[in-house]
């Protein structure tokens, strides 16, 4: 047995994935295949479009053999805590021999050098770093000038060139990329990095290109447009299945306008002093916030007040999923600092019930296929973090209001997606 691990959202599940799925297989010889995938608030900052369990379903019926989820107090956070949580859990299973990310690179050697700098920081570079940062330019701004000179003053740019240092810093699959290597570093782990260059549409395109469009096109075509049809091309039939029944069950699909009202309440009746406490609320952000949340009554209005060069849009919307699901500064800290605590299955086919095998006696990490039994593997710290799982499905299903009764305790209700051919 050779198992692959994939770091994924699959909000949708569309052709790019389905290529990088069986491309991470063929090219690591792997003949089985994990994704550790976010649950139903995800890493932009934003609540996905459908829910867990049809992402679940989706993955699986695509190929995916087993997923997982990714932990809500890691899902909604910044490329480093993202990255962290995802590769511990592919880690501490114990049954990962390969893990296989897109990057717009494609030169594993290339994003190693750099997260190896990144990893160490040695210290001629974060004095160069904390020079960049004096002047007042952004971080990764003044990061991708301290690599280069950092490079330049150890005789080592004959590895790379000052192009291909800027080319990987500013495209967002390599910042993920380096995050991934990043983690499998600190955690000494075992697990071989692969990373296969990514085709089609850039990461943030918001246009239909051909087949192989980005979710962020996909997603803006169903939002502005309304109609499935638009995107028939770009995803593969049980996606597009799966898509259909969400939107006949609740008549639209998720997305942060669907929480305005409660975001602004809470921006509202929150004073600054609570605001602050709010995970990433650098101190004298705060005030900012309150300041622009009484301008306006649309939450997007209020993000793009706030925004500046140092606080970018997608940081300001997990600011926002952060204070939907109250997750404050000292609990993230406290949660991060033992790691992910649980492995909880979303979704198996044949081949994942081999993986679930094996791994039952090799994770270093309780395995949770029936939620309602959790209780009896509990921890302390398991339960803390599980219990933003909880908070977050119950929430989630306050932005779909086509429907006649509360959607709650789903977590407990929803069993895992079994496909048995």
């Amino acid at each position: 047995m050779k198992v692959v691990g994939l770091v994924t959202e699959y909000n949708p599940f569309h052709n790019g994935h389905l290529y990088h799925l069986n491309k991470s297989k063929n090219s690591t010889g792997c003949d089985y295949s994990i994704a550790v995938m976010s649950g139903n608030f995800l890493q932009r900052g934003e609540p996905a479009l459908v829910d867990k369990w049809s992402r679940a379903r989706m993955a699986i019926d695509n190929g995916v053999d087993l997923v997982i989820e990714l932990p809500t107090v890691y899902a909604c956070q910044s490329a480093e805590f993202f990255a962290y949580g995802a590769i511990s859990i592919l880690d501490k299973l114990g049954v990962t021999d390969y893990i296989c990310f897109g990057s717009e690179s494609g030169d594993i050697e290339k994003l190693d050098l750099l997260a190896d700098i990144l990893y160490r920081e040695p210290d001629d570079f974060q004095n160069i770093l904390k020079d960049r940062l004096a002047t007042g330019i952004p971080f990764p701004q003044a990061r991708t000038q301290a690599i280069t000179n950092y490079l330049q003053n150890n005789n080592r740019l004959n590895e790379m060139t000052v192009d291909d240092v800027s080319n990987i810093m500013s495209n967002p699959n390599n910042i993920l990329a380096l995050e991934y290597l990043k983690a499998l570093k600190k955690l000494n782990s075992s697990v071989i990095p692969y990373t296969i260059q990514r085709m089609g549409a850039h990461y943030n395109s918001e246009k239909i290109q051909g087949n192989l469009s980005s979710a962020t096109a996909i997603r803006t075509e169903l939002f502005e447009k309304k109609d499935l049809s638009c995107i028939r091309k770009t995803v593969p039939l049980p996606t597009y299945s799966i898509l259909e029944k969400n939107l006949k069950t609740y008549g639209s699909f998720n997305r942060i306008d669907n929480f305005n009202d409660i975001l602004i309440y809470l921006l509202r009746s929150l004073d600054k002093k609570m605001i602050r406490k709010i995970f990433d609320v650098d101190e004298g952000l705060e005030n900012r916030i309150k300041s622009c949340s009484e301008k306006f009554n649309n939450i997007n209005s209020i993000i793009d007040c706030i925004k500046t060069k140092r606080y970018t849009y997608t940081r300001l919307q997990r600011i926002m999923m952060h204070l939907l699901l109250g997750l404050y500064e000292d609990s993230f800290l406290h949660l991060h600092s033992k790691g992910p605590s649980y492995i909880r299955v979303l979704a198996f086919n044949k081949k994942g019930i081999e993986i679930l095998n094996k791994a039952k006696k090799t994770s270093k990490l309780p395995i949770i296929t029936k939620f309602a039994n959790y209780s009896k593997l509990s921890n302390n710290s398991l339960e803390e973090m599980i219990r933003y799982d909880i908070k977050a499905t119950d929430i989630y299903f306050l932005g779909l209001k086509k429907y006649d009764e509360p959607k709650v305790s789903l977590d407990f209700l929803n069993s895992p997606y079994i496909k048995n051919n």
